[in-house]
């Protein structure tokens, strides 16, 4: 069916639920369960999520060479097609935004909608500065560091400052735990990204979901998306970062109200 011929799957997966399928796109230094997981009942609840562990991440090892878009892009939706979905939805948050972008581009008989949360097309001066230092200090091999500089920039003000000093602690520890060993080859990775000349190819219903209290990924690249995708709608959440954390059922709430109205 696909133009294109697909790749052997190799990225560990993980598929739930029933019904029309939702291949998911997980965002950098995380993983399929740290994306989705705190969203993934809801989902299944209505499709057959599929999802995939990027190099580095969950059970996939590490990558010994630098990332490409093409062959993330291309894993995602071997593992869709493997796992017996040979039309989708695609949704893809942070770095899994340019992922499904691309995988929609390179698949897009395959793709019956698109849904993208906290991402962008091409990093701006202020995120590109953000992940340098973020890719810089993931070579030190500090999570403890890493975790503390990504922190402020992840979640809002509002969440940040309603944390008392030990619960802030306490969840700093515990993502310092669950950072991905590939996080130095995300980064890199991300330093990268450029699916600009993807855009207006897109012919699928697409929903940008706008997280505006977003510091590392800035509001203003969620509306470029938007701005640049034919007849994409945009819905705004008031969180930084991190829907996952601040607002898991609103957010499971536009993906999956949204898909209900364009897939089948």
């Amino acid at each position: 069916m696909s133009a294109r011929t697909l790749p052997q799957p190799t990225h560990a997966r993980t598929t739930r639920g029933s019904g029309p399928g939702l291949v998911v796109a997980h965002g950098a230094g995380s993983s399929f369960a740290g994306t989705y997981g705190p969203i993934l009942d809801g989902l299944a609840a209505h499709h057959t999520v599929v999802g995939v562990d990027y190099p580095g991440s969950g059970d996939t090892p590490r990558s010994t060479t630098p990332l490409s878009l093409d062959d993330l892009a291309d894993q995602l939706v071997a593992a869709a097609v493997a796992e017996g979905l040979e039309t989708f939805a695609l949704h893809g948050y942070s770095l899994g935004g340019p992922v499904a972008i691309r995988a929609a581009a390179r698949h897009p008989e395959r793709v019956t909608a698109l849904v993208l949360t906290a991402t962008l097309a091409h990093p701006n001066n202020q995120q590109a500065l953000t992940i340098r230092v973020w890719g810089k200090l993931a070579t030190t091999g500090d999570r403890q560091l890493v975790s503390e500089f990504l922190f402020p920039h992840a979640l809002s003000p509002q969440a940040l400052e309603a944390m008392p000093a030990e619960q802030l602690e306490q969840v700093i520890a515990y993502a310092a735990a669950d950072l991905a060993d590939g996080t130095v080859e995300h980064a890199e990775l991300a330093t990268r990204i450029d699916v600009r000349d993807d855009l207006a190819a897109i012919r699928v219903p697409t929903l940008v979901i706008s997280t505006t209290a977003d510091h590392l990924v800035p509001p203003a690249l969620h509306r470029q998306l938007a701005d640049n995708i034919p007849g994409a709608q945009i819905a705004e959440i008031p969180t930084g970062h991190l829907p996952m954390v601040e607002r898991p059922e609103e957010w499971q709430k536009l993906i999956t109200d949204f898909l209900a109205n364009h897939t089948s």
